[in-house]
């Protein structure tokens, strides 16, 4: 049995010594690895400059926290995996934290719920009138952001970049604004469009399930190429998508800005047709051998009526398993540019890395935890899961490359380096943190601050 008073706890261990515990080890913190995170922020100042996207409207005389402070503290909050608002009201105390937010080390308290609440709530068209929600977040300036950040980490412009388009299902759970009950997924959810370039994260917009999948998509593309286009003026622009996304508006806008693209294409009994050729030799070879077989072919094609001109498809006509299993993409890329084979296997598959970028958002960084009671508010948590995810995107390339960890996920990372025990002391001029002597990745630690301490980059 427990033997519990106010001094000491007593339980028996497994051998002949006894197990003795004390609430007598000092000020101590299990996110030690904040460290990283605050290492990362000094070198590319994305909480720095997320924070300026807000406009407050709140008498400065009477501030506790200021919009830098209740940035960083609830970016770092996010990273170290206290998702809820509520996780802020047991970190209020916490040393370590506020000296990563900016609070400084005269114990003043973090700012809890009821705070992060009234930031997340605000309108622009409220917050200079609000007796409560006075700070409002500028979403033009947070879209921008996320395509600066990608711009900015080449020293140089690229030759060719490949933008990809997905979406995904965040689940509701009670009477959210905008709750819709969307067929395919199942479930009332909102469905949300992402846009990435690599693993660079340039627009996450939260939209409700009863729009397209391709909804929007046209002017955010817009919008993201305009930037990139005001510093790359020569870069080559592919998109790459699904068939939900295979939309005559959206390809008409990319051939007439001079955007290549690669979208998936329902199949039909048209283009099966088409295909048939092909998927007769794949099926001969699997005859033959057994084994799944795929032949690859292009050909003119346009709908009856929803297409504005003819286009060309690729098939990848595949006899698998006992049966066809025949794909589509619809492209403006050229024969002479990319063949068939070359074309799916080696371009449009590649997407499906995106995947696995929304899928480290969502279970990582709680990118679906839309329990808000209206869209914007939601948008707004949205927006701190991305911001999350780029600074962890930069904590992995600047600080983690060449190491065992410079592919891991954001879970992973903050399982093995940023929950370190620390111990941590605070006097006048400075705050002591000690370091568990038991953390088994000390030298990789060491080397990613080491690595983050370059010159930070420009943001110009």
């Amino acid at each position: 049995m427990t033997e519990c008073n106010e001094h000491e706890l007593r339980l028996e261990g497994p051998g002949k010594r006894s197990l003795v515990a004390r609430f007598d080890g000092g000020r101590i913190s299990s996110d030690g690895g904040v460290l990283l995170l605050q290492a990362t922020e000094q070198r590319t100042r994305i909480v720095e400059r997320f924070a300026r996207c807000f406009t407050d409207h709140r008498d400065a005389a009477r501030v506790k926290h200021s919009v830098a402070q209740l940035a960083r503290q609830r970016v770092f909050g996010l990273c170290l995996g206290y998702e809820d608002l509520s996780d802020h009201d047991l970190l209020r105390d916490d040393p370590l934290l506020a000296s990563v937010a900016g609070k400084g080390s005269s114990g003043a308290l973090l700012a809890g719920k009821s705070t992060f609440s009234r930031l997340e709530l605000s309108t622009g068209d409220e917050a200079a009138h609000d007796r409560y929600r006075r700070v409002a977040l500028r979403t033009d300036d947070v879209d921008s952001l996320f395509v600066e950040v990608f711009v900015e980490r080449f020293a140089e412009a690229s030759a060719s970049i490949v933008i990809d388009l997905d979406t995904t299902d965040f689940e509701l759970h009670g009477r959210q604004e905008g709750r819709v009950f969307h067929g395919y997924y199942d479930e009332y959810c909102y469905v949300p469009l992402y846009v990435f370039c690599g693993d660079h994260l340039l627009c996450a917009r939260l939209r409700t399930a009863d729009r397209d999948a391709s909804a929007g998509a046209k002017d955010e593309i817009a919008r993201i190429v305009k930037q990139i286009r005001a510093r790359w003026p020569s870069t080559r622009i592919t998109l790459r998508a699904d068939s939900g996304f295979c939309r005559d508006e959206l390809m008409s806008w990319c051939e007439s800005e001079r955007v290549d693209y690669i979208f998936g294409i329902a199949r039909n009994s048209r283009l099966i047709e088409l295909a048939s050729y092909a998927m007769g030799l794949a099926a001969t070879e699997f005859a033959a051998t057994g084994k799944a077989a795929r032949r690859f072919c292009d050909f003119e094609y346009r709908t009856v009526d929803s297409w504005s001109r003819t286009r060309r498809v690729v098939a990848k006509a595949e006899y698998i398993a006992g049966k066809e299993n025949p794909r589509f993409v619809v492209t403006s890329l050229s024969p002479e540019l990319l063949d068939a084979r070359a074309l799916y296997e080696d371009l449009y598959c590649a997407r499906g890395e995106m995947e696995n970028r929304i899928k480290e958002q969502q279970h990582d960084l709680f990118a679906g935890r839309v329990s808000a009671a209206t869209v914007v508010a939601n948008q707004a948590r949205l927006y701190l899961a991305s911001i999350v995810y780029t600074l962890m995107r930069a904590l992995r390339e600047y600080g983690l490359a060449g190491s065992e960890l410079k592919r891991a996920q954001c879970g992973t990372i903050r399982l093995r380096l940023l929950k370190i025990g620390a111990q941590i002391t605070v006097s006048v001029r400075r705050v002591r943190i000690a370091l568990s002597q038991a953390f088994p990745l000390q030298q990789l630690f060491a080397r990613a601050l080491d690595k983050l301490a370059q010159p930070r980059l420009s943001t110009a």
